[in-house]
Parts: C-alpha cells; structure tokens; sequence
C-alpha cells in the first residue's frame, strides 16, 4: 500500500520480503476476504479452520528458525504480516498475537526440552497460542497478579482467573502469568504453559463482547485446581516470570504501532476513494479546501508515524530497541491513529457512521489500542524514568 508515498525502508525492500508480502496478501484474499471478516465479525471469532490453513501455508512461526520448529524468518517477516491484515482489513485474525508475542516466549526462554515439544506444534496450528496476563483486579500492573501456581510433588496446581485473554475461545496452549511464591512479589512470578485439551479444572468463561475487534476472541478464563506438568514452568526454573515479560513487552509494544499505521494507512486509502467520487454543493468533497488541509494533516502525522516505526523497526531487528522508545511508539502511534481516523471518518458524513462503509470498523477498532499492550498512560510513565 503506497497510499502515504512514503517509501519503505532498504531493509524492507529486499527481494524475498517484497516477495513474501504478496503472497501473504494473496492468501489473506482467498482465506479471509471481506465478506468473510463480515462474517466472523457477527459471530465474534474466526474459525478454527483459519489456524490450520495458516499452518499449512507456513504463516505460524514466522521468526522462529528453521531448527526450532519455525519457518526461518526474522521480524520483518511478523512486519510484513501485520501490515497485510491491517491493509485488508483482516486485522481481528490473533495471528500475530500468537507469532510475535507468544511463540518468542517459548524460543527465548524455553528449555531444550520445551522448544521441541512446542514449537512445531505451535507451527503447525495443532495449538493456537494465548498469554493469561490481565486479571479482574489486575491490568497494567503485572505485579499485582492473584493467580497462583502451587508446587505439588512433581506437578503444579493452578488456581485463579484472567479476562480480556485475546484468542481466548480458541487457544488450547496458554501461558499463564502466576505467581509461585506469592511472598515473593515480582521475583514469586512465573510463566507456566497450559495445555488445555483435556485439563481438568479448566474453564473458559464468555467470549466478550466489544466495541471492536469483534471477530477477535477474547474471553475470561478460570482455572480451578488444573493440574500441570512440572515442566511447563518457561525456563525450567521459578521466579524469572517477570524478568521475562519486561524484556519481551516492547516487541509486543512494537507490534501494536506497526498495526496501528496499517490500519490508519487503510482508513486514508478508503477516505481518498470516498472524498474524490462523492460529491456536495455541485463539486467533490475533496475539492473542498478544508478537506484537502484535513487530508494533508493526516498523511502528514501518518508519514511521521510510519517513518518512526521504520526507525523502530530497525532498531529492533539489531537488539536495539529500548523499552522506552517502544513505549514511545505505542502511546504516540495509537493516539495519531485514534485521532486520524476520527478525522477521516468526519469526511464521510453521517456515512461514516454507518457500519457497512470499513472506516467505522476502523473507528470502532481503534480505540483499544491505546489501552491493551499497556495503556497509554503507563506508556508517558515508562518514559518519564528516562528523564
């Protein structure tokens, strides 16, 4: 999408990953078009199906080397697939949230042992991956997290809840965020895999029901008494969970960025389309000054974004990225997209309030994300240490 003219960084240039790019394009046609997410929408999740055919068309595990179970790309590949969902608009499909955000987890920390019991399995779409972090009483501060994980013999006993758990109806391997010593505070904290098939104890609560990003699962989880391997502690060891998700936190918070200018990106794309056929007082509402000074506005602040999360990108790709500038990307990228698209949507008149034209989709989906992957003001709090 060059709808910005923005050209994209050398690093995002080379042959095999403009390659990629159209062929994740193309199956994002076949497999989830339009009329499609329209469907999914209105029953608040994609199919199981849809993880099996991403499997077989070797889009799980893109980062993950070969070696480990994963397809052998970097994080330009998760970029790329980003990007095409929130070109497409297929953006509700938590692939990335399993990717990005889950897979790494296993393929930081896990164990030899873990790594190979997983990773393809998470490759393959035999598990759809979720991460249990949020509780009712328990959001932004991960330290304050209720759910436990009690050592009994050679297994542990978990025992808590979570909500707002995105792929939540659908994961059948979650990572739990626990506490294995409560007395311990962040140091008691531990990741711990569930597998859900067949564990008893295991309860999914309502699929929630949003203001957007409908077709995207999220749901409450209770687990009562579920019994788990004493292997499935990430790492092999209690206590590292925290370390682990403070250093894994800015990817995600980089993920969020690189969604929030495709998505804009689109919201512009679908506004030109508009502003130039649609026509009021006998000339085009893009004829109208104050629409092209609007206009200019957002693909302006649009163009900074995206050329910042470039910049992040890099960064990234060479172990460079900081949690605070990917706060920074997070808190500012959501807000542009926020506003932008608010604006972008006023060009459409009472239209643009009207479900069946995507910039109400894209108002309606934009909102959360200046609130999950830590909120915006917990964003400005994290870069303030900096100071």
């Amino acid at each position: 999408m060059n709808v910005l003219n923005a050209p994209d960084p050398a690093f995002m240039q080379e042959e095999e990953i403009t390659l990629f790019s159209d062929s994740v394009g193309k199956w994002i046609d076949e497999h989830a078009p339009p009329e499609k997410m329209a469907q999914w929408i209105a029953g608040s999740s994609v199919p199981r199906q849809l993880w099996n055919d991403a499997g077989e068309a070797g889009l799980l595990g893109l980062s993950m080397p070969e070696a480990d179970g994963g397809m052998g790309g970097d994080y330009r590949h998760e970029v790329v697939l980003m990007r095409q969902l929130g070109w497409k608009g297929a953006d509700h499909f938590g692939i990335s949230l399993h990717n990005a955000i889950v897979m790494p987890y296993i393929w930081h920390y896990g164990t030899e042992e873990q790594k190979a019991r997983w990773l393809p399995r998470l490759q393959s779409g035999e598990l759809v991956g979720a991460i249990a972090m949020t509780e009712p009483g328990a959001g932004s501060d991960l330290q304050g997290v209720k759910t436990t994980a009690r050592k009994d013999g050679n297994q542990y006993v978990v025992n808590g809840s979570k909500t707002f758990i995105t792929n939540g109806q659908l994961a059948n391997f979650i990572i739990v965020v626990a506490k294995t010593d409560p007395s311990e505070g962040a140091k008691g904290t531990s990741l711990i895999v569930v597998e859900t098939d067949g564990a008893e104890g295991f309860e999914r609560g309502r699929n929630l029901h949003k203001i957007g990003m409908e077709a995207n699962d999220t749901s409450e989880l209770f687990f009562n008494d579920v019994k788990v391997p004493g292997e499935n502690i990430i790492g092999g060891g209690e206590g590292q969970g925290f370390i682990q998700l403070m250093q894994q936190l800015p990817q995600e918070r980089l993920n969020i960025a690189v969604q929030g200018v495709a998505a804009a990106e689109r919201g512009l794309e679908h506004t030109l389309a508009y502003v130039k056929e649609r026509k009021a007082f006998g000339k085009r509402i893009l004829d109208f000054q104050n629409t092209q000074f609007k206009l200019a506005e957002v693909k302006t602040k649009l163009t900074v974004a995206k050329v910042f999360v470039d910049h992040c990108i890099e960064r990234h790709l060479k172990s460079e990225l900081d949690a605070a500038t990917a706060s920074m990307a997070k808190y500012w990228v959501t807000d542009i997209q926020g506003e932008t698209i608010d604006e972008m949507l006023q060009l459409f008149g009472g239209y643009g309030y009207m479900t069946e034209y995507p910039i109400a989709q894209l108002y309606k989906d934009a909102r959360v994300q200046r609130i999950y992957g830590g909120t915006n003001e917990i964003m400005k709090l994290l870069i303030a240490r900096t100071l």
